[in-house]
């Protein structure tokens, strides 16, 4: 039986996704893959972990070689507010660590998960309900390395038939790790805050509409679709999936509900303030509803309610 291995698997989607994995296909038929942060020793007893740096191609086949991997999910990436004050590492990793990935899927016929991002659109993309297929003009590093990355996976399924996948995930919120310089962060971190110090002074704008989910229901979207029949699939990479849009105001209010005395204050960071205005403020995902059957299960009153619960019992 061939094995997954998670690449990035210490970051925020990845060490959920780790979990989850795991918890279906056994910790020993699951590896486990980082190199910016050192492991846990909670990871290390877990189950199989290697130190990997996806730009290093003889490393990535190594471990497709050692483990006799069948599948990997590629989550390895550096994120938008971090790309920009870097981008022309944004460009190695994330570029070079996908080319990688794609080679390996090539020489050894795996089976790819490859996330993209709401990143992928720009300002000139239709801002709500922005259609699976439309133009996608990115003004951020983070997102020209997504767009060129979903036209790069239809390249190898078209070229060479190479089983690759992917999401356009929204902004992702997560109870069980920390935000990883994105734009979308606010939205984890107002929630720590909520119960730590009753208020969060933003880096948004109060009226900024972004496309958001609860992370899992991007864990169950992702294995959903690497699971889903291949023939029923028109795009196979690059879906949309959306669960709820909100801005700050609105999340803030959601909370008040649990907690009536937090505040919400507001210092805007240009950098994201802007990468954030370029980004639409919903999805249609029915592309996906379609062809996989996606229906997510959190809307922003019920994610609210299991974050403060689940983060109330954690930060105790």
């Amino acid at each position: 039986m061939g094995k997954i291995l998670i690449t990035g698997a210490l970051g925020q989607i990845g060490s959920e996704l780790m979990i989850t994995l795991r918890k279906q296909h056994g910790s020993d038929n699951v590896v486990v893959a980082g190199h910016v942060k050192a492991p846990s020793e909670e990871v290390l007893k877990a189950g199989p972990f290697e130190t990997l740096d996806a730009t290093d191609m003889e490393a990535v086949v190594a471990v497709v070689k050692k483990h006799n991997i069948t599948t990997i999910y590629h989550m390895a990436s550096i994120l938008s507010g971090t790309g920009e004050k870097n981008p022309q590492k944004a460009w190695h990793v994330n570029m070079g660590g996908l080319y990688n990935v794609l080679e390996a899927g090539r020489m050894f016929n795996l089976s790819l998960f490859v996330p993209s991002s709401i990143a992928a659109f720009g300002p000139t993309s239709p801002m709500d309900h922005t259609p699976q297929d439309t133009i996608q003009r990115p003004t951020s590093m983070y997102g020209v390395t997504k767009v060129a990355g979903e036209l790069l996976c239809d390249y190898y399924f078209l070229k060479w038939g190479v089983d690759v996948r992917g999401l356009r995930y929204p902004g992702l919120i997560s109870n069980l790790t920390l935000p990883g310089g994105g734009t979308t962060d606010y939205a984890v971190e107002i929630y720590y805050e909520a119960i730590k110090q009753k208020t969060y002074s933003c880096f948004l704008r109060e009226d900024t509409y972004l496309d958001m989910m609860y992370m899992p229901d991007a864990i169950e979207g992702s294995i959903q679709l690497m699971e889903a029949d291949p023939s029923k699939l028109i795009h196979r990479n690059a879906f949309n999936i959306s669960a709820m849009s909100f801005t700050p105001k609105m999340i803030a209010a959601a909370i008040q509900k649990y907690i009536p005395d937090f505040t919400i204050t507001y210092n805007i960071d240009p950098v994201r303030q802007g990468i954030a205005d370029s980004w639409p403020n919903s999805f249609d995902d029915s592309a996906a509803r379609k062809e996989w059957g996606w229906n997510p299960k959190y809307n922003l009153d019920n994610m609210t309610k299991d974050m403060l619960d689940t983060l109330s019992k954690k930060l105790k």
